[in-house]
């Protein structure tokens, strides 16, 4: 399996602090999450229902024709390049890696590429991957163009996958409204903005052929029953999302003074994360784990991406922390 960030227990062993004086900034996941409440018995008692009304608050709330629940974002990935023939897939790099790993698991012919090199040779392609806003880098795309991309693959019988993993600050920015177009297909996940990573729940947002046979390829059950109750209730709160996507603006933009003020100048990021390219990123992803604060370190290219702490108290820790490196105190 490929790495990935969370992995806090594994950094608590290896650097001999206790889980719970670590200031975890290695996920993209919101450290203010949506409040869930008490799950009534019956969720964990009987087996997860369809028509339990959630498909039709998910649509309201992704603006989108038809939806899919599936147990996070990732099960689509690993689920979608079985759906195809050996096909020439084009997947944005650097990003999230498990698109490409999932596509060459199942014999496809992946390039990875810059998004400009995937914009402008769609034809190279049968299927084009992008991550938007992209992980880690924070890459942007116009609808117009994206949708212009999609016409050009669906003419070919060509997909086009837009991860929307990050997007929900700027929904405005989706494409989730348009997935019922030929060749489109649009993962969401609730696990970043609404801070409920351990739910495993996501979205696939796409024409309804396609969403037919992913359908038959995941089974049933895909969401278990509290999951499904908590979201039924967290997609259908806008007073909580309005102030949520306030408070995120407002500390990705914190978070990005405070690396600058460091010397770490931005590469890219959201309003969940901010990407550091760094030569000496490993010496300082050690260096701040030494100070029990978690980073995810990326190799190629050598980056750190630092996600948001949860209060003054975190950013107050990370700016001594990276001062700290600054003088001189990397080991």
């Amino acid at each position: 399996m490929l790495e990935h960030g969370g992995r806090l227990l594994r950094a608590a062993r290896q650097y001999g602090i206790p889980v719970d004086e670590w200031l975890d900034l290695s996920t993209g996941v919101s450290p203010f999450p949506w409040p869930v409440p008490e799950l009534p018995a019956a969720a964990w008692h009987r087996l997860p229902e369809d028509d339990d009304g959630l498909v039709e608050i998910a649509r309201q709330y992704y603006q989108a024709p038809d939806v899919l629940p599936v147990a996070g974002s990732q099960a689509a990935i690993q689920a979608l390049p079985q759906l195809r023939m050996t096909s020439r897939v084009g997947v944005l790099c650097p990003g999230y890696a498990e698109h490409a790993h999932a596509w060459r698991r199942f014999g496809h012919q992946v390039e990875t590429c810059t998004a400009g090199e995937l914009i402008a040779n769609p034809d190279r392609h049968d299927v084009i991957v992008l991550i938007h806003p992209n992980n880690p880098g924070g890459e942007r795309f116009d609808i117009a163009t994206l949708l212009d991309l999609n016409a050009r693959l669906a003419r070919r019988g060509g997909w086009l996958v837009v991860d929307e993993a990050f997007i929900d600050v700027t929904p405005e920015a989706s494409l989730c409204a348009e997935s019922a177009r030929d060749g489109l297909v649009v993962l969401r996940s609730v696990g970043k903005f609404f801070g409920m990573a351990g739910a495993r729940a996501g979205f696939v947002c796409a024409p309804r052929l396609v969403l037919d046979a992913l359908r038959e390829r995941l089974g049933p059950w895909t969401l278990s029953g509290p999951s499904r109750h908590a979201l039924r209730l967290a997609l259908s709160d806008r007073e909580w999302q309005a102030a949520a996507r306030t408070r995120l603006g407002n500390s990705g933009r914190q978070l990005a003074d405070t690396l600058l003020q460091a010397g770490l100048r931005p590469d890219g990021g959201c309003a969940l994360f901010q990407w550091c390219r760094n030569a000496d990123a490993r010496a300082l992803h050690a260096a701040l784990a030494q100070r029990g604060i978690l980073t995810r370190l990326f190799d190629a290219p050598a980056s750190l991406r630092f996600g948001l702490p949860p209060d003054a108290a975190g950013f107050q820790r990370l700016r001594e922390a990276l001062a700290d490196v600054r003088a001189g105190a990397l080991a």
